[in-house]
């Protein structure tokens, strides 16, 4: 999978799942940034208990593409890597 090269735009997205972070820390998770693709599709890790989570998928649209979008609207999804 090639990704794009925006510095700006993962900075923007780095920023957005930092703010978010603490709220997977407290449930002994994480998420990673992996990358941007070409059709603006942002991917991501889900890790530790956010990886096997039984609403792992609800998270991922509900408030991390949701929080993204906010502050990078050309971005089209978020996707995690499969369990």
């Amino acid at each position: 999978m090639a990704y794009i090269d925006n510095p700006e735009l993962t900075k923007r997205i780095e920023g957005a799942i930092d703010s978010l972070r603490p709220f997977f820390e407290a449930d002994q998770g994480d998420i990673r940034l992996i990358g941007i693709d070409k059709n603006m599709v942002v991917k991501v890790e889900l890790l530790g208990a956010c990886k096997t989570c039984s609403i792992s998928t609800l998270t991922l649209k509900a408030g991390i593409e949701d929080a993204l979008k906010r502050i990078a609207p050309e971005i089209h999804s978020v996707q995690a890597l499969e369990k």
